[in-house]
């Protein structure tokens, strides 16, 4: 490491062969080894040791609604980015509705990246969008540097972003298979969404039966067939149904190509705790009984479920309101997904390590990054988060970055403090405090 300008050190280190006490050397923003804890140091080089805090990875989070432009009073990149360096993410990946222009042509595109170039804390790639009407402007938007399309089979919420039904979904994969993109989908079929019992109101339990696992269950089967048929690569948003995991097993075992995420709502919080009236727990698909919520943890300890993300989707205040039928649904995630995470994953007898591998090693994978981040390992970005594992706080609305501060975290303890996070051997954030932006716009890799 004689040309290193940076040496970082911890006893213990995130690696993908475990965690160790080492010494990583960094130049240029990149990786350039991994050495024994107590490697000499060359001449010249920064030292920073952060002792008994744990070295990771930077979190990726492929699945952010920031919003930004057109509804930057619900987020915006400013503020999103903020809020992902403060919880150890420097990756993020924007979704291509909720924002006006939606992410669907190139131009929008275009307009998006404007928007965020000097905005950004943390590095930003975006996805694209697949509507009924833009089947033309998919290839465009994947040479453009998308990372991928997002698709609904179910109303999306809003009006500027219509879903696909199955023949639309058919004549768009087609198309996407056709130069090997990636279809990301949310999976819930409206059909079953339309029969299931309507009542509105503020109790949660009319709300869950709403939106029931067997909308999820359809849907994923139908989007599981037509990637069989077409040889396509897609990606289900979002699990929260148990139910789905067998028919994604069978899958994977014929050979479809399909990986599936889920978020830290769905493994942290249970429908049986949900108040009456407590929109900030609404999201869609919802979040389920404590029992399914065993399910999905077995299934990312067994691999079928591959990681797990955010889906951060703020809105103000006031569209927060207590009957959950007109509220928003959305649940805001980026500050303390690391935290939440964590925090039930060791109560469950995982290790940090598998947390770095389902929130950094596999959203890399998925977005195709995975030759430039979510690793500490040589030839990776000096990507990283410093995290107190056993350090603990209780969640304060009044200390996050979101522009809007609701969250279904206010007043749960918590464990794993961030310290301080790294973007390109650069320190962004540490103990409250930012850096100004030094983010960098990402396309997908060619």
């Amino acid at each position: 490491m004689s040309d290193a300008e940076l040496v970082l050190r911890s006893t213990r280190v995130i690696t993908p062969e475990g965690a160790r006490a080492a010494t990583v050397a960094v130049s240029a923003g990149t990786i350039t080894a991994v050495l024994p804890y107590d490697a000499e140091v060359p001449a010249g080089a920064r030292v920073e040791d952060v002792g008994d805090h744990v070295l990771l990875p930077g979190l990726i989070d492929t699945h952010v609604h920031v919003n930004d432009p057109g509804r930057t009073e619900w987020e915006g990149f400013w503020t999103a980015t903020r809020a992902a360096a403060a919880g150890g993410i420097t990756t993020l990946v924007d979704m291509p509705l909720n924002s006006l222009p939606p992410t669907t042509t190139v131009e929008h595109l275009r307009i998006k990246r404007e928007v965020a170039r000097d905005k950004a804390h943390v590095d930003v790639g975006f996805w694209g969008g697949a509507l009924p009407d833009n089947v033309k402007d998919l290839r465009p938007l994947h040479e453009a540097g998308v990372f991928g399309f997002k698709a609904f089979l179910s109303p999306s919420g809003v009006d500027e972003f219509p879903h696909l039904d199955q023949e639309r979904l058919a004549v768009s994969l087609a198309e996407i298979a056709g130069f090997d993109g990636l279809l990301i989908v949310h999976a819930e079929d409206p059909h079953h969404l339309a029969a299931a019992p309507q009542h509105g109101g503020p109790r949660y339990a009319d709300f869950l039966a709403s939106r029931p696992r067997d909308a999820e269950d359809t849907a994923i089967a139908a989007l599981i067939a037509q990637a069989r048929r077409l040889g396509a690569r897609v990606h289900v948003l979002h699990l929260s149904s148990g139910d789905a995991l067998p028919l994604i097993r069978a899958a994977r075992a014929e050979g479809v190509r399909v990986t599936v995420e889920t978020c830290p709502h769905y493994l942290t919080l249970t429908a049986e705790e949900v108040p009456d009236g407590a929109s900030e727990f609404k999201c869609c698909p919802p979040i389920r009984e404590a029992a399914n919520q065993d399910l999905l943890w077995e299934a990312l300890a067994d691999g079928t479920i591959d990681c797990v993300v955010t889906d951060h989707s703020p809105s103000t205040a006031d569209l927060k309101t207590a009957d959950f039928a007109t509220a928003w649904g959305g649940i805001s995630g980026l500050q303390l997904s690391l935290s939440a995470v964590w925090t039930e994953a060791r109560r469950r007898g995982h290790t940090l390590e598998d947390v770095v591998t389902w929130m950094s090693a596999r959203t890399a994978a998925l977005a195709g990054l995975d030759g430039r981040k979510g690793a500490i390992a040589p030839g990776r970005d000096a990507d990283f988060a410093v995290l107190a594992p056993d350090e603990t706080f209780t969640v304060d609305p009044a200390g996050l970055q979101h522009r809007n501060r609701v969250t279904a975290y206010a007043g749960r303890t918590l464990h794993g403090v961030v310290k301080s996070t790294w973007l390109r051997g650069r320190r962004v954030y540490a103990d409250g405090e930012f850096t100004p932006p030094r983010g960098t716009l990402l396309d997908r890799p060619r």
